[in-house]
């Protein structure tokens, strides 16, 4: 098995990532996401020939705008959240931690964000030992929210309020008491921080 020093980072684009990540993140969605950055992980093919894609990144602008206000007050714009991160199955230990690591890299090199904000879902048995093991600040835990279960699909509850024509559908269909839909609270999740810059850090914790 190769190393995974050996592995390469390429900044990426969203339709090149897309269908990856719908196969091995486990919401199997990219719907929704305000993209910003994607990443991709490589090997060297079989026999030597074409790379092979092993993983997949997208960091996207926050949904809500009240994680960006907390935790870059300063520059609220200058907030990224890491929304999806998978790589396949047989990958050596340690491969999540260098992807995100390399990306971070990336980031603060040739972008003028400053802050990166994730989260791990314990509903899915995450706790954020990749975050941990590159240097994020665990923030504790998010409040329960609403969850919107439609058709057996997962949405955040801002499709209860959105205007588009699919949330505006959804909406009319509770109204009418579709027993497709169903709406309950979630499990908190693990808040992750990561400062690209330092000095925001040292201010912070």
């Amino acid at each position: 098995m190769s190393k995974v020093v050996d592995y390469k980072v390429e900044l990426s684009e969203y339709k090149v990532v897309k269908s990856f990540i719908k196969k091995w993140h486990y919401s199997h969605k990219t719907h929704g996401l305000k993209v910003k950055y994607c990443f991709a992980l490589f090997r060297e093919g079989k026999f030597g020939f074409d790379k092979e894609m092993i993983g997949a990144m997208i960091y996207a602008l926050p949904a809500m705008p009240k994680p960006a206000q907390k935790y870059c007050p300063k520059n609220p714009d200058k907030l990224l959240e890491l929304v999806r991160l998978c790589c396949i199955d047989d990958t050596p230990t340690n491969t999540e931690s260098y992807f995100i690591g390399n990306s971070l890299r990336w980031l603060k090199k040739h972008t003028d964000y400053k802050v990166v904000i994730s989260y791990a879902d314990p509903h899915f048995n995450h706790s954020g030992v990749i975050y941990k093991a590159t240097n994020f600040i665990h923030y504790g835990m998010t409040g329960s929210k609403r969850l919107v279960l439609v058709d057996g699909e997962r949405f955040h509850e801002r499709i209860l309020t959105d205007s588009h024509d699919s949330a505006l559908r959804v909406q009319k269909r509770i109204k009418e008491n579709d027993y497709g839909i169903d709406i309950f609270n979630t499990e908190p999740k693990h808040i992750y921080v990561y400062y690209l810059d330092k000095k925001l850090k040292r201010k912070n914790v």
